[in-house]
């Protein structure tokens, strides 16, 4: 695939959407991240409805998934963000570990928790995926734990997310104790949404792992990871 064809198919992702543009949805949808972006107004509904007709990019490779990714960063308006992390989650399965930096570097780039989250989603697939090619996949996890950028600290805790049984137990709860001196709102939530989700799996573990650690985890995160515990 060469770059011609990536700027083709971004070109037509930009006309499938910008007439669609919506002045009046784009300011509260502006205003509820902050201010921080600019966006078309366009809801996730339409937005997919709007690129329906896009090529399957089954014959893709990941570099080239990827420069299509960087190219729809590029753009200014938040929602070809949001076409390019559903892009890489409906063809995760082209991806693999070599991957991870390049996605690790949109993590950083336009960070807020929207993108971050559906990233962290996009992670935690290729990563199980390389777990049950007899890869150690969660490796390159653990140095994302100690990273200094906060939001790629918050992937390394969520990637986990829907996992159930195949949920690396040891590593969650060692994950949560490791940033659970942080004072970071995002950081907190997340640990918190971690441990509810894996309440649902084993509730047992979680509410034993609460109990025993009340005094290192915060507020926030107990009452996140308590909510469906009772």
């Amino acid at each position: 695939m060469t770059s011609a064809a990536v700027a083709a198919l971004l070109q037509q992702i930009e006309a499938a959407l910008r007439p669609l543009a919506d002045a009046a949805q784009a300011l509260p949808m502006r205003a509820y991240m902050l201010d921080q972006f600019s966006f078309l107004g366009l809801r996730a509904t339409p937005r997919r409805q709007a690129l329906r007709g896009l090529p399957r990019l089954n014959h893709w490779t990941a570099p080239e998934l990827l420069a299509l990714a960087e190219a729809l960063w590029d753009l200014p308006e938040r929602e070809f963000q949001y076409v390019a992390v559903d892009l890489l989650g409906k063809y995760h399965r082209q991806l693999d570990l070599k991957s991870l930096p390049r996605l690790l570097q949109l993590v950083q780039r336009h960070a807020w928790w929207d993108t971050v989250d559906g990233l962290a989603g996009v992670v935690g697939d290729m990563v199980l995926q390389a777990r049950g090619g007899k890869q150690d996949g969660q490796r390159p996890m653990d140095a994302c734990l100690l990273h200094s950028n906060r939001w790629v600290r918050r992937v390394a805790m969520l990637h986990q997310l829907g996992w159930k049984a195949q949920t690396d137990e040891a590593r969650l709860l060692r994950y949560a104790l490791t940033l659970a001196p942080e004072t970071d709102f995002f950081i907190r939530k997340a640990i918190g949404w971690a441990l509810r989700d894996y309440a649902r799996t084993r509730p047992e573990t979680v509410r034993a792992f609460l109990s025993a650690h009340a005094q290192q985890l915060s507020g926030l995160t107990r009452r996140e990871a308590g909510k469906h515990l009772g």
